[in-house]
């Protein structure tokens, strides 16, 4: 007994000393501690393995004894199978700062480093921007006119948006922009949002483009000519950098700019020949300056010994003689204005680079840089706001919509689908808001920026995919009633621009937060490079700390002992300490991946892909348990706190589980599966009741409902196009008692009361008045209420000859 006793005690000890990564000596000290107690009181040869245990940990953990035999040989194998990384890796990594992102790879995150930094919100002049401006601009476009009869935004609302500095967000007011915080350009986008043409022109010149390249790395020239004018209007600015062979694989772009000497206007000058090929650019169109990738080279030495100099960005006004612009692409869904751009032999001069010459060869890491925050910012805000408008409309239109004498809202194949709707809104609207601000306070969230834009641009889509189920008929017949059929079609866009989803998983989120936010991986690879033994012995000790501290932090607090302490509430504490847990587990199974795997990793993609799910789900998780921290709650908004945060640990799990299912090492595996899930699968999906709380706060006038939509459109105006939020704002409101009056002729029908006949609802109102069941206010009420649901329920029907382009095609299938 006392054997085991000793035993557990040890154990324990070991436990504590790795959960809290106090090192070698305190390891020593609990085994040698225990094994002279288990030699004097009970089994000599638990005392014998405790000492044995005592003295590897010695020889291996302790600097003076490992320094001088054992660093120099792992050191040596570290070299022969660590990873090499490339140069445009190196600035990818390099690029961006780590935050939030980091401390999940810990694996015991310091929630104070997230929460010390609390969302203040927008400015009085931001606020009355999106307010007064944003609602304006929504209000004067409909998504039928916009994407159907027009391709194109209305001219007035160009020149609207233009006289008020839409596409100078983030340039400074020095130079005549509105030099908006991180978090009001969000505002701004997620406000647009319901018009995805609108929100898609808005959002683009504020996000990676000649505007952000010119502030940040422009020449004094340069920012004093294009920026005012950028600012106002005057010039439209695009983008090109991906082509016919150059998408996602943007390092690998063809197009080329010869350094060479050109006689103009009777002088010589030494300037740069283009030859290009682009596609998919937002704005090409219409743009009147384009900033260009391409790759230079100077093979006559004009501008020194450099003969390749890599990616260069530089700026081409649009009547620059041998470049092609004009045509359009046609994007499914939305005509936002995109189109193809080609050069052949475009001579420019050399200070059309941007940031003049010096600038020269570090295009793609300027793009990186900037690609960090925009990526943060426009494709997650736009979702976050379509998601935000399909909580207005599927809501209502669900409460209204009566099948079997029911709301179908009411149904709980509908509220499954509702809840979701409701979860994922809530969800994106943290990420999006909470780093934003990390953004405004100085970070640069590059893998943030990746989590945000797969998996809040998948929420889209899903969100949208529901929205659309709970519709039925109404949103799958297009015309200028439906407001969701479009929007639909066009989600596909998001998944695929600024980094296509797939690689963006499979590629990005880990590939780059494994080597960028882990403790230690770079400055090992550091130390490798320099040759540094000294630090890689170091860095190589701190990460095995780290592996043995995760395993038991991961163990225990999967059993339920010894819990992370975290500052939040009663209601999301269990929530936190999950994600402390999981941190663990995924910070554990990381390392095992990078040890097992080796190079061999960055081809594995889909172990990649699960070990960054694990990460993005914690990190939704984070930002949604700190809005939840400092913001007030409103009525309803627990419940779907609680079904957001259950959904994303199953989500969590569920990645874990996939990961271990699929580790080839199957040995490492099964060990991590008893570490990291002694217990089996803890987190289920969240439970029905749970959603049918959802389904009906999001289907009913209430103040969840009200904070989901509270950043979109939701009102009407005198002289606006319609606005369904608004519409079934107002429906809401009176439902209560709307649904009581349709219970009291249902009853009456039923009891035989009314006519038989009496099969409308406008009928029954009718005959109800007549049979004294209703008062002349409730027919009143009645008939006005119909009229509008009515109005919601109807779809758009066109003249037979109306989606022929060439009505000399249309047959005549009827003749006389």
């Amino acid at each position: 007994m006392m054997t085991f006793i000793l035993f557990v005690v040890a154990l324990a000890g070991l436990l504590i000393v790795m959960r809290r990564e106090s090192g070698a000596t305190s390891a020593i000290g609990v085994m040698a501690v225990t094994g002279l107690l288990s030699l004097i009181f009970a089994s000599g040869l638990l005392a014998l393995v405790l000492f044995i245990g005592a003295a590897l940990t010695a020889a291996a953990g302790l600097p003076g004894f490992r320094q001088s035999w054992l660093t120099p040989r792992i050191f040596a194998m570290f070299k022969k199978v660590a990873p090499k990384v490339s140069e445009t890796e190196k600035v990818a990594l390099e690029a961006g700062t780590v935050g939030w992102d980091g401390e999940l790879f810990t694996g015991r995150p310091d929630w104070h480093n997230l929460l010390i930094n609390r969302n203040t919100g927008l400015s009085e002049e931001e606020q009355a921007f999106v307010d007064n401006q944003c609602v304006q601009a929504i209000s004067m476009c409909n998504t039928w006119d916009v994407a159907v009869e027009r391709a194109d935004l209305p001219k007035e609302l160009w020149d609207f948006l233009k006289k008020e500095g839409f596409f100078g967000m983030i340039i400074p007011k020095e130079y005549g922009g509105l030099e908006f915080s991180a978090k009001a350009q969000s505002a701004v986008l997620q406000k647009l949002a319901s018009n995805e043409t609108l929100m898609v022109s808005v959002g683009v010149p504020n996000s990676l483009g000649p505007g952000e390249l010119l502030v940040k790395y422009g020449t004094e020239e340069q920012k004093n000519h294009y920026l005012p004018r950028l600012a106002d209007g005057r010039e439209i600015p695009c983008f090109g950098l991906t082509g016919p062979r150059a998408g996602s694989d943007a390092t690998s772009l063809p197009d080329t700019g010869i350094v060479c000497k050109k006689k103009v206007d009777g002088k010589e000058v030494v300037g740069i020949r283009l030859n290009f090929e682009k596609r998919w650019i937002t704005l090409a169109p219409i743009a009147t300056v384009v900033g260009l990738a391409f790759r230079m080279f100077d093979p006559d030495g004009l501008l020194g010994e450099t003969e390749d100099y890599g990616i260069t960005c530089a700026l081409i006004p649009r009547d620059t003689k041998g470049m092609e612009i004009g045509r359009r692409h046609c994007p499914i869904g939305s005509p936002f204005l995109n189109g193809p751009i080609k050069g052949k032999d475009v001579f420019i001069p050399l200070d059309y680079i941007i940031g003049g010459v010096d600038m020269a060869g570090q295009g793609w890491r300027m793009l990186v840089e900037c690609l960090s925050v925009g990526r943060c910012i426009t494709l997650p805000s736009g979702a976050a706001g379509a998601a935000a408008s399909a909580v207005g409309t599927a809501g209502g239109f669900t409460r209204i919509r009566r099948q079997f004498n029911t709301p179908v809202a009411d149904m709980e194949g509908v509220q499954e689908p509702l809840a979701r709707i409701a979860a994922k809104t809530y969800i994106s609207q943290a990420a999006v808001n909470h780093t934003a601000n990390m953004i405004d306070k100085g970070e640069k969230p590059a893998v943030p920026s990746a989590i945000l834009k797969y998996h809040l641009t998948e929420f889209q889509r899903g969100v949208l995919t529901d929205a659309m189920d709970v519709h039925g008929g109404k949103t799958v017949t297009l015309g200028p009633r439906n407001y969701l059929g479009i929007g639909y079609s066009g989600a596909a866009v998001s998944i695929t621009v600024e980094g296509a989803n797939i690689m963006t998983r499979s590629l990005m989120i880990f590939g780059q937060g494994a080597i960028r936010c882990h403790p230690y991986v770079l400055k090992e690879l550091a130390a490798k490079d320099n040759d540094d033994i000294n630090a890689f012995d170091d860095a190589f000790f701190g990460h095995a700390g780290l592996i043995f501290g995760n395993a038991a932090r991961a163990f225990t607090q999967a059993l339920g002992l010894g819990r992370a302490d975290v500052p939040f509430d009663s209601a999301s504490r269990k929530y936190a300490q999950a994600v402390a847990r999981f941190s663990a587990a995924f910070g554990l199974c990381s390392d095992a991946a990078m040890t097992t795997l080796g190079s061999e990793l960055k081809m594995r993609e889909l172990i990649s892909a699960r070990l960054g799910d694990m990460l993005s789900n914690l990190y939704l998780a984070s930002m949604v348990l700190k809005n939840w921290h400092e913001t007030q709650p409103v009525e309803g908004e627990k419940e779907v706190m609680e079904y957001s945060l259950g959904m994303l640990l199953h989500r969590t799990e569920n990645a874990l589980d996939e990961f271990l299912q699929n580790l080839p090492n199957r040995a490492v595996a099964l060990v991590l599966r008893g570490v990291t899930m002694p217990l089996g699968r803890r987190w289920g999906s969240p439970q029905d009741d749970l959603a049918r709380k959802l389904a009906r706060a999001i289907s009913t006038d209430t103040p969840i409902r009200n904070k989901l939509i509270a950043s979109i459109w939701h009102t009407n105006g005198e002289g606006t196009v319609e606005n369904p939020v608004a519409r079934y704002n107002g429906l809401l409101k009176d439902y209560d008692k709307a649904e009581q009056l349709y219970r009291k002729a249902t009853k009456a029908y039923a009891k035989g009361e009314l006519p038989m006949t009496a099969l409308h609802p406008e009928e029954r109102f009718e005959a109800a008045l007549k049979a004294g069941i209703y008062t002349k206010e409730e027919a009143d009420f009645m008939r006005q209420y119909e009229t509008v649901v009515l109005e919601m329920l109807t779809v758009d029907d066109f003249p037979f000859d109306e989606f022929a382009r060439n009505k000399e095609t249309v047959i005549d299938h009827n003749p006389a």
